[in-house]
């Protein structure tokens, strides 16, 4: 790690949309409306994998993403959780929060490449953003 400035991974910049940014993490929405997905990246550069941060930092990251997944079960009712930091195509550590229903196309099987992305309405996407931004501050 370096302490350069952090920048977001030019592919999550691409299929994300920025909710909110948290102590450490910042929230993205994917571009996906098949699935309530979020994705919480660490703004700290030069991550690669949860061990690459510090034990303040990892504590804080394990804490925003515990609570994002009571604010996604809150606001979904999923039937799972799906929490996964993988990074084999973006380096950058990042860590997906999937909702996940027994309906869902993909069910029971993992989400990535069971089918093309699904992008929101800009409607659908800005109302989305809102109500997790609100449901986060409260």
């Amino acid at each position: 790690m370096t302490t350069e400035t952090f920048i977001l991974d030019p592919t999550l910049a691409k299929d994300t949309v920025e909710i909110t940014k948290l102590d450490i993490c910042l929230v993205l929405l994917i571009r996906d409306r098949t699935y309530p997905w979020l994705i919480l990246v660490p703004a700290v550069h030069g991550l690669r994998d949860l061990d690459d941060l510090n034990p303040e930092q990892l504590q804080t990251v394990m804490a925003e993403v515990d609570h994002i997944s009571k604010v996604m079960k809150a606001q979904f009712q999923p039937y799972k959780m799906n929490v996964a930091a993988l990074g084999n195509v973006v380096e950058q550590l990042h860590i997906h929060v999937i909702a996940r229903f027994q309906g869902d196309p993909a069910w029971p099987a993992p989400v990535w490449g069971a089918h093309p992305p699904q992008d929101y309405s800009d409607a659908d996407r800005d109302h989305l953003v809102d109500q997790i931004r609100t449901a986060l501050c409260r």
